[in-house]
């Protein structure tokens, strides 16, 4: 009987101290809340609040403030860390966000809606937004391209893609005149808000007709936008407006690209988020040298600007970003810092990206310029389909690498 007695008041007693642990626990996660609720509130609103919060805890023996503390500080950094998105996730969720955005916003193109995209861009948008505004179209971009350009003079936006850029020949009338020049030849009576986008430049393994980079030959062409994202923050960001934007725009994508994941902000992520049309990025600071790069040659450079950091040089590395509008302002300045100029590009070198900021460099800032620009670009031949042919006609990171110690050999 004493043994019963004595197992029932062990039993009481954990009764005791399991009921006063929720307590304790439920008053925490009521403070949890409250703590939440403040730092989403207005700085005056937060401070009012920690005010009673603090009473509260005081008139309540103080402990659960101890505790709270380190949970409040677990969520900030939790709210603040940079998350992980790979470009391809970047392109599908801005068409997303677009398309539920705006009605007007619609995508067409070969096998972009029942095989979910070549590059699978376009996953899951079909079923989302129907047969309607995910157009699956025959393999004739000329055709679909005009068709595009036809529902952008009535007031849609269309989103076309191109398998490859290089296909985007066929169809190179309806952008440069039936798209660009309609805007100036109706003294501003028509707006064409088209995107053409795709993969541009050099993959691996398909040939001279497959890897072309056109950067150049569009952005040579009044009236249209060129864009050139590197990062799931360019992704994300620079479609985002160019599908915003009055005018047409050519998205020149890398297909080497869609698999690679960067750090995204919650601000990135946002669905407001968008970026100008004609701002470039200043990915890397420095004071020794600037390098100018776009699309997959950024990663190459900022790559070889490490190395170049081990050997004492500090390079300065410009994420051009837009491409036409060309952010001359921001390339002449750090060139007015550094004093000396890299360009990096896929493309041939002959009338080539490079070349225009050469030009734009020697015409404003040439007093500033202490050795000869370098100009870095593919070679001057159709791209080789052989693997080790195909590497020596892309410029590799030991390239630029090399062009800050020619004076030096």
């Amino acid at each position: 009987m004493t043994k019963t007695l004595q197992a029932h008041s062990q039993v009481v007693g954990y009764l005791h101290f399991i009921d006063k642990k929720i307590k304790t626990l439920c008053s925490d996660l009521i403070i949890v809340v409250v703590v939440i609720f403040i730092i989403s509130s207005s700085r005056t609103k937060q401070q009012k609040m920690w005010g009673i919060l603090r009473q509260k805890v005081v008139a309540g023996g103080g402990s659960p403030l101890v505790r709270i503390r380190p949970a409040v500080s677990a969520l900030r950094s939790y709210s603040s860390a940079a998350k992980e998105m790979s470009v391809r996730d970047a392109l599908n969720t801005a068409l997303d966000e677009e398309m539920s955005a705006d009605p007007k916003v619609f995508l067409m193109g070969e096998e972009v809606g029942e095989y979910q995209g070549a590059y699978k861009i376009t996953k899951g948008l079909l079923d989302k937004y129907g047969p309607e505004r995910v157009l699956d179209t025959p393999i004739t971009e000329a055709g679909f391209t005009g068709i595009g350009v036809g529902a952008a003079y009535y007031g849609l936006k269309p989103v076309v893609e191109f398998m490859t850029f290089n296909f985007s020949m066929q169809a190179i009338d309806h952008i440069i005149n039936s798209a660009a020049k309609s805007n100036y030849m109706s003294a501003g009576q028509i707006n064409v808000p088209i995107v053409f986008r795709g993969p541009n430049g050099a993959a691996a393994g398909v040939g001279a007709q497959h890897s072309h980079c056109y950067a150049a030959w569009y952005s040579s062409c009044p009236g249209l936008k060129v864009l050139a994202p590197y990062s799931s923050e360019d992704a994300r960001g620079l479609l985002k407006a160019a599908i915003r934007d009055p005018d047409p725009v050519v998205f020149l994508e890398n297909e080497l690209l869609y698999g690679e994941s960067f750090p995204v902000s919650a601000e990135v992520l946002d669905s407001s988020f968008c970026l100008p049309i004609g701002k470039a990025k200043i990915e890397r600071e420095g004071k020794d040298v600037t390098i100018t790069a776009f699309s997959k040659m950024v990663g190459f450079s900022l790559k070889a600007a490490d190395i170049l950091a081990k050997e004492g040089i500090s390079a300065e590395v410009i994420n051009l970003r837009s491409i036409r509008p060309l952010d001359r302002a921001t390339i002449n300045a750090s060139v007015r810092k550094t004093n000396r100029l890299v360009t990096v590009e896929e493309g041939f070198p002959q009338h080539g990206i490079g070349a225009e900021i050469c030009a734009s460099v020697v015409e404003e800032s040439f007093g500033y310029l202490d050795a000869p620009v370098e100009r870095i670009a593919g070679a001057d031949v159709p791209m080789p389909y052989a693997a080790n042919l195909e590497r020596l006609a892309v410029p590799q990171v030991e390239d630029i690498i090399y062009s800050q110690f020619r004076e030096l050999l």
